[in-house]
């Protein structure tokens, strides 16, 4: 699993690789049609197709012709456990902390002065 969530993250790591799944949120589409959008050629997009199938995140299809894309939402559910296991810790509420110090700072420093 570890490699597979390298391979998932540095896809991800990239702008244009994130805006490419956005895109195929909506449809299946063409290859000339996930290219349409972007101001790089073909086969730069193709290069970042690429690196989308390998990590799973897309598959591809030639249909007659023309090369299909599909996004494989399944793909990211190893991500999304890994991602969630940082969550088991509840976000600070600073404003409670700072009235938590507030409170406490005094009392520490009145012990550490006798």
């Amino acid at each position: 699993m570890e490699s597979r969530l390298d391979y998932i993250f540095a896809a991800l790591a990239d702008p244009t690789r994130r805006d490419i799944l956005v895109t195929l949120l909506e449809d299946d589409m063409a290859v000339t049609d996930v290219a349409e959008p972007f101001e790089m050629s073909l086969a730069a997009i193709s290069k970042h197709l690429g690196i989308l199938r390998r990590a799973g995140l897309i598959s591809q299809e030639q249909r007659g012709r023309v090369k299909w894309c599909k996004l494989e939402p399944d793909a990211m559910r190893d991500a999304s456990i890994w991602m969630q296991s940082f969550g088991q810790f509840e976000a600070v509420n600073l404003d409670a902390f700072e009235k938590f110090l507030s409170r406490e700072m005094p009392l520490i420093q009145g012990r550490s002065e006798t």
